[in-house]
């Protein structure tokens, strides 16, 4: 059971400051990197714990660097399109701590799948392969480059490449959704209605799918958004049977 919002805004807080601070870091990435040749996804993306570039605070920081405008635009609107309704009926602290919850463990879960095929790669490489990878590596990948060898270029890609994104958080919010409005209607393309529970479900298991295929070829962080939702989940569930959820 929940108390209908005495007031409805469509960009209520939390929502309308997480927009303009990925639109700053966008903006950011583009103006420090065209004029001062400064990378903030480097930076600011996160990297597995046995990279040489990883960094705390990058828990955090990714999820608010994007890889382009079409990402961007993608996350921010889906943010946007599921979170506010979240945000009016939970008010704007619980919706913030639901967000950075459900970010953080996609960073996790993401991390965690990473690490486990990182070991795998590792125990077929010797400790001169490796070193190079750690010391070499992301600068080959700035140069659209790799390793001929199949294991020191997979162990570069998992230890050098940043993974950036509100991805994870997003696709927590979409599990909220879906979860407390299951039977309200999604269009897709603006044309084919589903219910939330379909939608949230089918694209769910084609997160799982594309997982366990783990394309090479892709640059989609499947597991974050899994991550994301999975954390989500849990964390309704505690809010549910701690009963201080608008549910």
């Amino acid at each position: 059971m929940y108390q209908r919002p005495l007031r409805f805004n469509l960009l209520p807080d939390v929502i309308k400051n997480l927009l303009i601070i990925n639109g700053l870091f966008f903006l950011a990435t583009i103006v420090l990197g065209s004029t001062f040749g400064l990378d903030l996804a480097r930076m600011l993306g996160v990297y597995l714990p046995n990279s040489d570039n990883f960094q705390p605070f990058q828990l955090v920081t990714h999820m608010f660097m994007h890889a382009n405008f079409s990402h961007i635009l993608f996350n921010m609107f889906a943010l946007w399109m599921f979170g506010y309704t979240l945000e009016n009926v939970w008010g704007s602290k619980r919706f913030l701590i639901y967000y950075l919850v459900t970010g953080l463990g996609a960073a996790l879960l993401h991390l965690g799948v990473n690490y486990w095929e990182f070991l795998s790669v590792k125990d077929a490489l010797n400790e001169e392969q490796l070193r190079i990878v750690l010391n070499e590596g992301q600068n080959l990948l700035y140069q659209n480059r790799n390793y001929i060898d199949e294991n020191m270029a997979r162990a570069n890609l998992l230890l050098n490449t940043p993974t950036v994104g509100a991805s994870g958080a997003v696709f927590g919010v979409l599990l909220a959704f879906g979860m407390m409005f299951p039977n309200t209607y999604i269009y897709l393309y603006f044309a084919i209605p589903i219910k939330a529970k379909y939608f949230v479900a089918i694209y769910g298991a084609l997160e799982l799918y594309s997982g366990i295929m783990n394309d090479p070829d892709s640059n989609v962080a499947h597991f974050a958004h899994l991550g994301g939702m999975l954390f989500g989940y849990l964390l309704i569930r505690y809010w549910r049977r701690s009963g201080t959820s608008h549910y």
